[in-house]
């Protein structure tokens, strides 16, 4: 039984460095797939880059986003990263909205910078 031991931790270690991870790639790869078929336009996202846009249309393998207002450029599906919450403040930019009357933060009362 000893002479198998060794045998036995290396079909172990076969298994836990190739088939779990195996798993988990497919489990996320699926997870992806649903939430870039999920989206819909007007959908806030940021894609691997790190480019954050707004869903402005959809083809069957590519997005269009609006990266600013009036400029569309258009992604690969998979270039969808994930999904981000709407925008904070009125005036369309993320963070918080410094010509709001009252708001804190930011720039000083007296207007210096």
């Amino acid at each position: 039984m000893e002479q198998y031991f060794p045998i036995l931790i290396l079909g172990l270690l076969a298994i836990m460095l190739f088939v779990l991870p195996a798993r988990q790639r497919k489990r996320m790869q699926t997870q992806a797939k649903a939430m870039q078929e999920s989206l819909t336009i007007g959908t806030p996202v940021m894609t691997t880059s790190g480019l954050h846009g707004t869903v402005a249309a959809l083809g069957a393998t590519t997005v269009d986003l609006e990266i600013a207002p009036g400029v569309v450029a258009t992604f690969a599906r998979p270039a969808i990263l994930e999904v981000r919450k709407p925008v904070a403040g009125s005036d369309g930019i993320d963070g918080p909205d410094f010509g709001a009357p009252g708001s804190t933060g930011g720039r000083p009362a007296d207007g210096t910078v």
